[in-house]
Order: structure tokens, then C-alpha cells, then sequence
């Protein structure tokens, strides 16, 4: 299956998982895990981006970030090309270290931040490496428990959610982590479409921040996509939401087709279409492959544009 493209968008809270490539480790020492944090360091204080949470795993690694004005997409590049060349070099070895593309999903920060930090904390702990997070040298748990120098953890917003006092916070973080209640992983990804993890308020916000970004393009292109979509929604009788929606109702995959098609004539790109249609970019290629059986459609949608 195709990737679907990635949402993004200044104060974009992430889950982000990034594993070795074939399953093999990505840290064979400890200097390997120094070099990770302290690359971590280096691309938050370049791009300014926050970390409330990591795990660095034998093979994988855990992070939560939240995205400012640069966007998830280079600060990774960032980071993971540099790590790798560092790995490369001192193993002589060539070629990808990590596994293909990495996994970040978009989360609701106000509803699993907390949530979020205990799973990634606990992590050494499923994997039975640990008996508990503080024996884990290698995530940020040990920030929580207690202040340190040069911290690259964000970790003001999370104890707050504990107690405005900062003893009594760690002190109630401790007992958080400790308390045997497990943060079940099918909750952790329980995602829609494999890329947002939150409720249906959320994932309206969400959407609305995408539409918004598509707006603010409007100046490249004649009309929005929102814009467009709605003409020929409101002329077919199909909403937004229907487009957006897994149904594979004739009618729908009709009017998605009719969408593209006219988009397109509007200079929009396939993975932009895509990312407002929240189809895989495959997919819409296909549409688009099906529009010309849509050129009188389209041209009764560019009267009503222009109207």
C-alpha cells in the first residue's frame, strides 16, 4: 500500500517511531546512544522543536515532539541522516540503517501526553531489559525523576499536569509510573487511517488546520481545493466529509474522481489532492487516470466557479 501523505502543521504533537532497518541494531554501545541524545540536542536548539519524551531501544527509538515553525520532516532528516552517517563511519558499514520511513503519529496532546510519556518510559519494561524505568539508562524517565543540567526534555508542561509544585510533582510522577496500571499499547495506536490518534473533535481540528494550509495557498492557485470541493459537492450533493470518508459508494468515488480532475486543471499536485482528499497519493493517481471521462462535468463545475 502506498504512503499517505504526512500531516503537518506548526504546534503538530507527535508519537514518532523509527527502527533499524530489517530489525537490526541502531546502538551497539554507549557512545552510540550519547551520539543519538546529543544529536537530539543539537536539531532542538537548531529548529527549536519540543521533546517531552524518549526511549532509545537496541533497535528502535520513541520520541515525542512537538513541531514548531520547522517542520517534523526535516528535523528528522536532520537527525537521522546525521546519526547514520556517524554509525556508518564508525562501523564501515554503507547503505540505510533505518527502516524505511519512519512512523510519526499525530496525537492529541491535552487527551495522551501523559499516557504517552508513561508508555514510552515503561517501554524497557515490556521489553524485559528492565525490572523498572528508573534501571533504564537511556530515556528520559530519569528527567521526570529529578532536575539535571543541560536537559534537552521539555518537561514543565507534564509535572504540571501532576501538581504546580515541582517536589510534589515528581513525587506524584514517580507514583504515576510505579502504579501497575498498564497503558495498553492497542490504545496507543489505536489510529484512524494509521496517522492520527485522538477523538473526533480532534481529528476535526485537525482536517480544519489542512484545509487551512490548502487556503492560505490560494494565492498559487485560482481557487482553494476546499473551495473547489465544495462547488462540486453542493452540485452533486456530497459533503466534504463524504469525499474524505473510506465509503466506496459509486457515486462518491465519482465525485472524488471529478475533484481531482478539476484540482488538477487548477494546478494543484497529486499529493496535495491527496492530503485534502486523505486518500493515498496512489490512489488518486488513478483518479486522475479516470478524468476525461469527467470533461463535460468539469467544465459544468468551471461555470459555477466562475459564476
Amino acid at each position: 500500500m502506498a504512503r499517505k501523505p504526512r500531516i503537518e502543521y506548526e504546534g503538530a504533537f507527535y508519537h514518532v517511531i523509527t527502527r533499524g532497518n530489517q530489525r537490526r541494531k541502531v546502538f551497539r554501545d554507549d557512545n552510540d546512544f550519547q551520539k543519538y541524545i546529543s544529536l537530539l540536542a543539537f536539531y532542538k536548539e537548531r529548529y527549536k522543536y519540543s521533546l517531552y519524551a524518549y526511549a532509545l531501544m537496541s533497535n528502535h527509538v520513541h520520541l515525542l515532539i512537538e513541531t514548531h515553525r520547522i517542520p517534523l520532516s526535516k528535523i528528522f532528516q536532520g537527525i537521522n541522516q546525521s546519526y547514520t552517517m556517524y554509525f556508518n563511519r564508525k562501523y564501515k558499514t554503507v547503505g540505510h540503517l533505518f527502516q524505511g520511513r519512519y512512523k510519526a503519529i499525530l496525537c492529541d496532546r491535552d487527551a495522551y501526553l501523559i499516557s504517552l510519556v508513561k508508555y514510552i518510559h515503561l517501554n524497557p519494561v515490556r521489553a524485559k531489559i528492565a525490572k523498572a524505568a528508573g534501571e533504564y539508562r537511556w530515556s528520559s524517565h530519569g528527567s521526570y525523576e529529578k532536575q539535571k543540567d543541560n536537559e534537552i526534555v521539555d518537561t514543565d508542561r507534564v509535572l504540571r499536569m501532576f501538581s504546580e509544585d515541582k517536589t510534589q510533582a515528581r513525587k506524584l510522577y514517580r507514583a504515576y509510573i510505579d502504579d501497575g496500571i498498564e497503558v495498553k499499547k492497542e490504545d496507543i495506536y489505536k489510529t484512524v487511517s494509521q496517522r492520527i490518534l485522538g477523538e473526533e473533535h480532534f481529528i476535526d481540528k485537525v482536517m480544519e488546520k489542512v484545509d487551512e494550509r490548502f487556503e492560505n495557498k490560494r494565492k498559487h492557485h485560482k481557487y482553494s481545493l476546499k473551495k473547489i470541493a465544495e462547488t462540486i459537492g453542493k452540485n452533486k450533493g456530497i459533503t466534504i466529509n463524504q469525499l474524505r470518508e473510506k465509503s466506496r459508494d459509486r457515486g462518491i468515488l465519482a465525485v472524488r474522481k471529478l475533484a481531482s480532475f478539476t484540482a488538477r486543471e487548477f494546478g494543484y499536485k497529486g499529493k496535495e489532492i491527496a492530503l485534502f482528499l486523505q486518500k493515498d497519493p496512489s490512489v488518486v493517481t488513478r483518479y486522475l487516470k479516470d478524468g476525461e471521462n469527467f470533461k463535460a462535468d468539469m467544465e459544468h463545475i468551471l461555470k459555477l466557479l466562475n459564476d
